[in-house]
């Protein structure tokens, strides 16, 4: 028998957890090799990664989310026996330091590094296994010299271009605004009326790789559904036909207007050509025409938001241009300028077919413009079908024009394509959304780009002996502008070819670049001679499990698989698919209740009352709270929680464990401070139960007592069908499924523990296994407890961190029922025992008479009933 603990009442997290994260420090535990062992030592790689936090000061309920969710996979892949990398940095560069800088009156480095320390104290509070040797900020010289060579090396490959392009410009701060910085068409900071403008700016050539992009997501069948469908959606390929419209006459030396079309079919019902204002054509009307110039100038203020372009109401100028249609001798159509075109797309300009185009009916009903419906849904009478409010936009027979007539819509696009191009009047075409990424920022606080501009040469790069281009510390941010452009002496350099003076580029680059190859770096962060070691990052890539926010869906992963093939076609990695990310996993949000104030402001949780009675009132006026609907975490409404108070009051333990427990990690998930608690007494319960267990358990290794009692039977069943169940709710990032399978084995374990003291043996054995196999269940998402018991357990045995994961013996996990969990609107509300193999009809009349399942349902009438056989039941109420 093992001896009496004389353990503490109470499970004391706040001694324990900093006492195994040192101890996990002080071993190395979470640290690899750059490069991959050989031999008997070698083991398969696994490579966790979850996106890198900018460093705004404090971590919130995302980042614990985010982080918990990555720091179970990596623990329990290295206990699976993967050699698993999982390291942690910062993405450091960004306009907010710039901000603050400004505000605050002090550097951007300062601040940023300042944030970086509090949050990275903050993470390790949290016990995350990560391998904090490879830690670096993206605004670290060591970091961005090595970005630089690559910026070098694509241009040296073609990769990179510079060129004019339309810009929203502040003409107050004197910067360019991102299209999210504009607001109702004025500059967030500013409050000043935007500008477009076209300025010089640099590009990386991802258009380059189109068709690889998108054919590539096809095999990317760990990522999910709905974020391929958005990046194919933003690459947007579409096949059509480019027209050419002769003017009536010639304006600015303009003969003919070109528009890009995937309707080619609907020719026949054009009323209108329609001009983006930055078009050619736009621009000598306007030469011509006061009143057109003033039209143009109003739609430069709205910025260059797609976005907010779509959803602003649609305006016109007609510029009393007319052209000749190609199929229709003898007919004119009007010219307009229009400030839903855009330039970036096709051609900046469009033919309006209203009947068919919903944007185009809205436009010609305002101006008063013909409708003429060429497309007639299939059932419908010719003689009687018109368009009214809405246009017809689905396929149908061909109506109204001329050699097209009878056909249907895709046999009508082949059609009048081929007529085009007979009559010389346009071709069949594939057009891309997807454009070259500009990346030239105004900015300070952003890795410089290595050009050089002299008169006598042109644009020349930065000689690799003269990297990395630092940024000047000696800056101000007391005029508007980039700091870089009025530094007295930075920019000031002599030509590197024919040492005259020049001028450095003082753009620096958009912060996506930093966070398009981090991942890249982490395989070799110290590598000095080249931004990546050929032998580290072909050995660790591609990122096996990528973890992070639908909100970098598009343009953060569509960036980063283009950096990925660029440093690959320029040598630096192999990654034959040019896939970052093997597997990529999108968590829900954390979300609160809020609440608003009698004043009607904003109010922190913590600033809240609840009354035993279900009142909510201000904590320290007593005046009544008006609770809102639960929402995202956000600053704005207040609804945050401190992690840093969670863990203070409940460990990191718990916080990470509620974490796991409501909802699929996939969905949004609503915190409460009741389930926080209700974690917490949970690793409480597992606490008291293995110190009142330790008098009972037979020492590690004593064979089984003979012939098994009925207890223990039932126990070691209980121990390997949960050790099967949780292993594979992980491998499916089911986690919330692993969390109701311990708390069910739990349950079971203390009445393994009961049969125990009643003096039965072969339950005390088995209890020894449960509980031993318990420290392993749980060590992915509760370490430092599962640390604890472990080592009150199996004394003087080593780390459960770094020990192996349980095997199920899968004669003893099969049982002749199952355990089924049962969800009421996705949400867990039970779980019920059926004969395995039972009929559905049996299984979902057993889980809608489970009692906290009808106490969930509320009476409501079920809607839907989903049955996945042998493992879950959901009632849609």
């Amino acid at each position: 028998m093992t001896e009496a603990s004389d353990a503490p009442a109470r499970y004391n997290f706040r001694t324990t957890e900093p006492r195994w994260q040192q101890a996990w420090e002080e071993r190395a535990t979470f640290r690899v090799e750059d490069r991959p062992q050989s031999g008997a030592a070698a083991k398969p790689k696994y490579y966790v990664l979850e996106m890198f936090p900018y460093p705004s000061g404090r971590i919130h309920m995302g980042h614990v989310r985010n982080y918990t969710l990555g720091d179970v996979v990596a623990r329990y892949k290295r206990a699976r026996g993967f050699s698993v990398l999982h390291p942690m940095g910062w993405d450091a560069f960004g306009l907010p330091a710039e901000n603050a800088a400004r505000e605050r009156k002090t550097h951007p480095a300062r601040w940023t590094y300042d944030n970086i320390a509090t949050m990275r104290d903050e993470l390790k509070r949290m016990g995350l296994s990560l391998d904090w040797s490879r830690e670096f900020a993206t605004c670290d010289p060591d970091y961005y010299h090595q970005q630089q060579r690559l910026f070098l090396d694509f241009h040296k490959a073609g990769l990179v271009d510079r060129r004019e392009s339309a810009v929203n410009w502040d003409p107050v701060d004197h910067t360019v605004l991102a299209n999210e910085q504009v607001i109702d068409g004025r500059g967030w900071r500013s409050g000043a009326l935007v500008e477009k403008r076209r300025l010089a700016q640099w590009f990386l050539r991802i258009t380059r790789y189109n068709d690889d992009l998108l054919a590539a997501l096809g095999g990317l069948d760990r990522w999910p559904e709905r974020v391929r469908l958005m990046q194919t959606n933003w690459i947007g390929k579409s096949e059509g036909a480019r027209v050419r419209f002769p003017l009536a006459r010639a304006e600015g030396g303009i003969e003919a207007v070109e528009v890009f079309t995937t309707r080619p079919d609907t020719l026949f019902g054009m009323s209108f050509i329609a001009l983006s204002p930055e078009h050619p054509l736009a621009a000598a009307a306007a030469a011509q025409d006061a009143a057109a110039a003033a039209f143009i100038a109003e739609c430069r203020r709205m910025g260059t938001s797609e976005a907010a372009i779509e959803a602003a109401e649609k305006q016109g100028y007609d510029t009393g241009l007319r052209v000749a249609h190609p199929l229709m001798p003898g007919r004119e159509f009007p010219v307009w300028i229009a400030n839903f075109v855009l330039m970036d797309y096709g051609t900046g300009a469009i033919f309006g077919c209203p009947a068919h185009d919903q944007r185009d009916l809205d436009f010609a009903r305002k101006f008063g413009l013909s409708v003429t419906p060429v497309v007639l849904p299939r059932g419908e009478d010719k003689a009687r079908f018109a368009i009214g409010t809405e246009a017809f936009t689905e396929d149908g027979t061909l109506i109204n024009s001329d050699f097209l007539d009878g056909l249907a819509v895709p046999a009508a696009k082949t059609s009048v394509i081929a007529r085009l191009e007979e009559l010389g009047a346009g071709v069949g075409v594939t057009q891309w959304r997807l454009r070259d990424w500009g990346i030239s920022r105004q900015r300070y606080w952003g890795c410089p780009i290595p050009m050089i501009h002299c008169e006598s040469c042109g644009v020349v790069p930065v000689p690799e002996k003269d990297l990395p281009v630092r940024l000047p510390e000696d800056v101000t941010f007391e005029r508007p502008g980039n700091p870089l452009d009025h530094h007295p002496s930075w920019k000031h350099v002599a030509c590197p070819r024919c040492a005259k003076p020049a001028r450095r580029e003082t753009d620096t680059m958009d912060t996506f670049v930093d966070s398009s190859w981090y991942f890249a770096r982490f395989c070799s962060p110290r590598h000095e001679a080249a931004p990546l070691d050929r032998a580290a990052v072909d050995h660790w890539m591609p990122v096996d499990q990528y973890i992070g926010g639908i909100e970098h869906a598009i343009l953060h992963l569509l960036y980063s698989r283009f950096f990925t093939r660029a440093m690959r076609d320029t040598g630096h990695l192999a990654l034959p698919s040019g896939e970052p990310f093997a597997g990529l996993f999108t968590q829900g949000m954390v979300c609160h209740e809020t609440y608003k104030g009698a004043d009607g402001r904003w109010l922190y949780p913590d600033e809240v009352a609840k009354g035993a009675d279900g009142s909510t009132t201000h904590a320290e006026t007593g005046e009544a709270v008006t609770v809102g609907r639960s929402e995202a975490m956000s600053k704005s409404k207040r609804n945050t929680v401190d992690p840093g108070r969670i863990i203070a009051q409940y460990g990191a333990d718990t916080a990470r464990w509620f974490m796991l427990s409501d909802n699929p990690p996939e969905r949004d998930m609503e915190w409460t401070d009741a389930g926080a608690a209700g974690a917490y007494r949970f690793t409480q319960r597992l606490w008291r139960m293995v110190q009142d267990a330790l008098p009972l358990l037979p020492a590690r290794g004593a064979a089984a007592p003979g012939p098994g009692s009925a207890a223990s039977a039932a126990m070691r069943h209980a121990t390997h069908r949960t050790i099967a169940t949780v292993t594979e709710a992980l491998e499916s990032f089911a986690f919330n499924v692993a969390v109701a399978r311990v708390y069910e084995f739990a349950n079971a374990t203390a009445e393994g523990l009961a049969a125990a003291r009643g003096g039965d043996a072969a339950a005390g054995w088995a209890l020894r296994e449960a509980l031993e196999s318990l420290c392993h269940l749980v060590g992915p998402a509760m370490p430092h407890l599962a640390e604890e018991l472990w080592a009150a357990l199996a004394p003087g045995e080593g780390l459960i961190a770094e020990r192996a994961w349980p095997a199920a013996d899968a004669a003893l996990a099969l049982a002749d029922s199952i355990t089924i969990a049962v969800q009421v609107g996705g949400k867990l509300r039970g779980t019920i025992s059926v004969a395995r193999g039972a009929e559905a009809a049996t299984v979902l009349a057993a889980a809608e008479a489970e009692p906290n399942v009808q106490r969930a349902i509320g009476g409501k009438p079920i809607r839907k009933r989903i049955h996945v056989p042998g493992k879950i039941v959901n009632l849609i109420v």
